[in-house]
């Protein structure tokens, strides 16, 4: 080496398709997305919107947390 560090992130867990699946679903399901979020972990979060407005975290409902796996 050239006396230079190398700092991988490891290997990607992201896969574009992925992320149209979840885009694909919320579209089927009626739902507006103000943005997606990928994490280096892969996880997908997609922000959801209403009149073209992101939604708070006050307006979400309990079982948002319940059904991603938060407790």
């Amino acid at each position: 080496m050239n006396g230079i560090s190398s700092m991988g992130h490891g290997p990607c867990t992201f896969k574009a398709v992925d992320l149209i699946r979840a885009l694909r679903a919320a579209k089927k399901a009626g739902v507006d997305v103000a943005r997606a979020e990928v994490a280096r972990d892969g996880k997908i979060v997609l922000v959801l919107s209403r009149d073209g407005e992101a939604l708070s975290n006050s307006e979400r409902n309990e079982w948002d947390d319940k059904s991603n796996g938060a407790d």
